[in-house]
């Protein structure tokens, strides 16, 4: 499909630099199912769209300070190097975003400062066709991830880093109150919404929570740049499905309930490791999977997402969820009634249209 398509016009004053307060206030627009009228609702009022016996599905990644500052000495210079954590390769390796990144050689050395110790230096070993390096560092594992926590910086979203600098703020601000497992660079926003107070709603409802673990990489951020959606490159992330989530997700389908998946990256990973009957299978690896109109959801029957940007393949995905022309209406709607967008704006909550 020709990528401009899934363009529109964002103004400036809907993007939202902080989150609302308390979490759950935010603002949620409903899609019911069969072309009905849109609702302006708040994400509190999430229950009241679910029945017992539903399945709330979270991304249990836990983001880590991957934003890192330092130097590349060479032949007696030093340039300044911003480099962008997004995938694991290695107990001692990462692959990352540098800026800037075509001056850089594999072997170069660049020494992020550390105040109370060495300092932390990464080799580049490897310049990759996808635009990033891989970069080996002095310490492996739990070393190395103590390291970067020291010289770390949470990786604010180009859209909110380009308007202010982060702040103490964001260390909570940008976390889900459920994170687990380390290794995102990028929050799964749709989570961001939730307190202890909507949990214990959904609780006497009787709405299961369940969790699956999906590292968000920074390429969540990268620009569709083909003009046709076959020709673009899906960035990896690595995901975790355990036996025992997958066992209990398809008893709820068995029973009769609904997969609601919190996110776009639970989405995206559950449906990477669904068969074709929408039975759900252990998952341990990477995904690169690309959701766009015509693909055939298996097993997630409703979703709950932030609002994406333009030409995004977010915001791609959700059009294959709801159809292009339904989103395209949403979105305007969103737009003139002042819903707030991105990471820290408001909530929808879509129902998969008929396949």
């Amino acid at each position: 499909m020709r990528v401009d398509l899934f363009d529109f016009h964002l103004p400036d004053e809907n993007i939202a630099l902080r989150p609302a307060e308390p979490r759950d206030a935010a603002r949620m627009l409903v899609l019911p199912p069969g072309g009905a009228p849109f609702i302006d609702e708040a994400v509190l009022s999430l229950p009241d769209f679910l029945q017992a016996g539903d399945a709330l599905v979270f991304n249990d990644t836990r983001v880590i300070p991957a934003q890192l500052e330092g130097v590349r000495p060479r032949d007696g210079l030093s340039v300044s190097v911003s480099a962008t954590l997004h995938m694991r390769a290695a107990p001692d390796s990462w692959h990352a975003f540098l800026r800037p990144g075509k001056r850089v050689k594999v072997g170069d050395d660049i020494r992020f400062q550390r105040l109370d110790a060495d300092d932390l230096v990464a080799t580049v070993t490897e310049k990759r066709e996808t635009g990033d390096v891989t970069l080996r560092f002095q310490f492996s594992g739990a070393a190395l991830d103590t390291a970067i926590a020291t010289v770390g910086r949470v990786p604010l979203p180009p859209y909110i880093a380009s308007k202010r600098d982060e702040d103490s703020r964001d260390l909570i601000d940008y976390q889900t109150i459920y994170a687990k497992e380390k290794g995102a660079v990028a929050a799964p926003t749709a989570g961001l919404h939730f307190t202890e107070r909507l949990f214990n709603a959904l609780d006497g409802k009787g709405i299961e929570r369940h969790f699956v673990t999906l590292h968000v990489g920074a390429g969540t951020f990268l620009p569709v740049k083909a003009d046709d959606t076959r020709d673009h490159v899906m960035h990896h992330e690595i995901g975790t499905v355990s036996a025992e989530t997958a066992d209990r997700l398809n008893a709820v389908r068995a029973r009769g309930g609904r997969i609601v998946s919190v996110g776009t990256t639970s989405l995206r990973l559950l449906e990477s490791a669904a068969d074709e009957k929408g039975k759900l299978r252990p998952w341990q690896g990477a995904t690169d999977i690309f959701i766009t109109p015509g693909y055939r959801f298996k097993i997630v029957d409703m979703l709950m997402t932030n609002f994406h940007l333009p030409k995004s393949t977010l915001f791609m995905l959700v059009s294959a969820f709801c159809g292009l022309e339904t989103m395209q209406a949403a979105y305007k709607h969103a737009i003139d009634k002042g819903y707030r967008f991105y990471s820290y704006g408001d909530s929808s909550l879509l129902f998969r249209k008929d396949q």
